[in-house]
């Protein structure tokens, strides 16, 4: 893939250039973080869609709670202008 952008020559001055700022030893420290980041990714992904098949419509946006509350009290209006004498 990269070497249809950049060419040949390009992947490899990429790569040098690569080694040249992490050094020898960062490089597969480097490649480790990324692939277990891309590992929690896709688990989490699949942890989402697993629970977002499980659960209902109401609990899937977040509205659970919202539906199950009674509405609150109206607020008692202290200052009438029609009970004044």
């Amino acid at each position: 893939m990269l070497a249809d952008i950049f060419g040949v020559d390009g992947v490899i001055v990429l790569i040098v250039v690569v080694v040249l700022l992490f050094g020898g030893a960062a490089i597969p420290k480097l490649a480790r973080n990324l692939g277990s980041a891309k590992n929690e990714f896709e688990k989490g992904l699949g942890e989402g869609k697993k629970a977002s098949s499980n659960a209902n419509p109401a609990a899937s946006n977040g509205t659970s709670e919202a539906a199950d509350a009674p509405p609150p009290a109206p607020s008692p209006v202290t200052d009438d202008p029609t009970s004044r004498s």
